[in-house]
């Protein structure tokens, strides 16, 4: 290892915490032994699985190309809403959910799966900076390529001991100001500025994600200024903020607002993708100078996406006007996909889902939840569980087997009982119907189709709806674009957008008339999306959702009053008001001031 000895602070990030012998700095991830400064839980991996690279997100460096994802815990920062809460604050360091790899194992599994490369994501290289040198080392030995998603908040001395290792970064950008920096808890913004100079001096391939707040376009157009004087070829990522956890609703921005943004960005760069955003034309790459469509993506997940067509020959000339396009690693290779809950965010989502179905049964220690998340993951669930969420019945089901865990029976029985009752009496009435309306469900934009198999999909059906995404062909997660042809020969009569990564309706009604979009649901403006956030997937809130559902598009048999069913559920099964002005985009907690009994 490149330590210096007799230390006494931690020089790996650019907080430099003074650390005395045995004891350790902000992030606890690291301590000082006899002056040399290690890790407290080195080589310990919460996921090593097999991801595409667009799936990091990395969209400028071996498109399809298969890595192999390393995550541990821990983080430097602790940033409000952040996504990888999970990975971060709740599953410890020396929880059971680890598992210990030699750096000798991951280079064995990234051959043996056929993978090109090492990436470390999810969590941040910074909080386990000594197995990823010693990982990235070996990993160059092997002809692997490596690389790493980060906040770039190291030294200087960190940084360059980094860059002589790593062949491609993504640097996370909170904002820019040092404000935004000393939320997350940090001193500003200067160390991560740093770093992406020193890695680019370095002939490292970099790209930069920057989270857009709404109302915080300039402080974005600055950074793009900034980063234009480096090169205007970088691929800039403005991820949508989705307000979890405690963030405020108000913070995130609209899809049109964040595409709009996109654009003026274009003036300084030349490369703006706009992540977050389902159905989005941002995420697919153009020539710079003809327009030309080069590479078409999907949106595949929070922060993810998905190559589809490459129209690029591997010579990187624009086929129209013959520019050369900065991509690294072009070629056409085979498309990779991931397990249900692999590859980036939707590992924590299930996590999430799991954490939802257990709050609302009464468990109020986040100890208690991740006793079960060590259940899970050691006892290699997840994947079968993920199954079990696409059914209503298994859902119900499944709120039972977790009380069992969790000791917290008699509460999961009300909750199971009264969603099954809730159910029923939809059924029930259902019987009476002869005519059942055409349903799309979307999610985002008027163009990306949720999967058939999908959740919402069910409670369509579930409601009295025919499913029209299951006539759809296709694969993605959660699904996939479709055409404006294919969408017209559904001719749906109505048009369900999805509560998580939602859309404005007015936006959403003006973009199908601006597309052409000549549909039943259009004409007779049939649109709708759900009054609040989850209330469609990812938490037992599913149920306010159905009922929804079951009003609009059955009025003459039902009439649920919504508001009164949500105090009923929040008073019952969260022992808290329904405060409309307090819902996220959180799938488990119910409220952005929710917090553990434990914490």
């Amino acid at each position: 290892m490149d330590n210096i000895q007799k230390v006494n602070h931690c020089y790996v990030c650019a907080n430099e915490c003074m650390i005395k012998d045995g004891s350790t700095g902000l992030c606890k991830k690291y301590t000082i032994n006899n002056g040399e400064l290690i890790e407290t839980a080195p080589d310990k991996y919460l996921v090593v699985c097999g991801i595409s690279i667009e799936t990091m997100p990395m969209l400028h460096f071996h498109p399809k190309g298969k890595f192999l994802q390393i995550t541990t815990t821990g983080c430097n920062f602790n940033c409000p809403g952040c996504i990888s809460t999970i990975l971060v604050q709740e599953i410890g360091q020396n929880s059971a959910a680890l598992h210990h790899m030699t750096t000798e194992q991951i280079i064995e599994k990234a051959q043996k799966e056929q993978c090109i490369g090492i990436s470390f994501l999810m969590n941040d290289p910074i909080a386990s900076y000594f197995t990823f040198q010693n990982v990235a080392k070996k990993a160059k030995a092997a002809d692997l390529l490596v690389g790493c998603s980060t906040n770039g908040y190291l030294t200087r001395k960190s940084a360059k001991i980094m860059a002589a290792y790593i062949d491609y970064v993504n640097i996370g950008l909170k904002g820019f100001s040092d404000e935004e920096y000393m939320i997350c808890g940090a001193k500003s913004i200067t160390p991560v500025l740093e770093s992406i100079e020193i890695f680019y001096d370095a002939g490292i391939h970099i790209e930069v994600s920057c989270t857009y707040k709404k109302n915080d376009e300039k402080s974005v157009e600055n950074f793009a200024s900034w980063l234009n004087k480096s090169n205007y070829d970088i691929p800039l990522q403005i991820m949508r903020y989705i307000p979890l956890e405690g963030a405020d609703p108000a913070l995130e921005p609209t899809i049109r607002e964040a595409e709009q943004l996109a654009i003026s960005l274009k003036k300084d760069l030349r490369y703006v993708y706009l992540f977050n955003s389902p159905g989005t034309e941002f995420l697919n790459t153009y020539c710079h100078h003809c327009g030309c469509l080069l590479i078409e993506r999907d949106f595949y997940g929070p922060m993810g996406a998905k190559t589809r067509n490459i129209l690029l020959d591997s010579d990187q000339k624009c086929p129209a006007c013959q520019q050369s396009i900065p991509i690294k690693g072009l070629k056409q290779r085979a498309e990779y996909t991931e397990e249900a809950f692999e590859g980036g965010y939707p590992f924590t989502r299930g996590l999430d889902m799991i954490k939802a179905i257990l709050i609302a049964s009464g468990v109020d220690k986040i100890s208690d939840v991740v006793s079960i998340w060590e259940r899970m993951l050691t006892g290699k669930n997840m994947n079968n569980w993920h199954h079990d969420l696409q059914s209503i019945e298994k859902y119900i089901l499944s709120i039972r087997k977790f009380a069992e865990y969790s000791g917290t029976e008699k509460k999961a029985l009300e909750l199971s009982t009264y969603m099954q009752s809730k159910y029923d009496e939809i059924q029930e009435k259902l019987k009476e119907v002869t005519s059942k309306p055409r349903v799309y469900y979307v999610m985002g934009k008027p163009l990306f189709c949720l999967k058939g198999e999908r959740f919402e999909n069910q409670l369509v059906e579930a409601a009295g709806g025919i499913s029209v995404n299951k006539e759809v062909k296709g694969d993605g997660r959660p699904g996939m674009n479709i055409s404006i042809q294919q969408l017209n020969e559904l001719n749906p009569e109505v048009i369900f957008i999805s509560s998580f990564l939602s859309n404005s309706i007015d936006d959403f009604y003006k973009e199908c008339l601006t597309k052409g979009i000549k549909i039943k649901a259009v004409h007779s403006k049939r649109i709708y999306t759900h009054t609040y956030p989850n209330w469609d997937f990812g938490s037992p809130r599913w149920i306010l959702g159905l009922m929804n559902i079951a009003n609009i598009l059955h009025p003459e048999l039902f009439h649920f009053d919504m508001f009164e069913e949500a105090e009923y559920l929040y008073h019952e099964f969260y022992s808290t008001e329904f405060d409309a002005e307090k819902i996220n985009l959180s799938f488990a907690t119910p409220t952005s001031d929710w917090h553990w009994s434990d914490c």
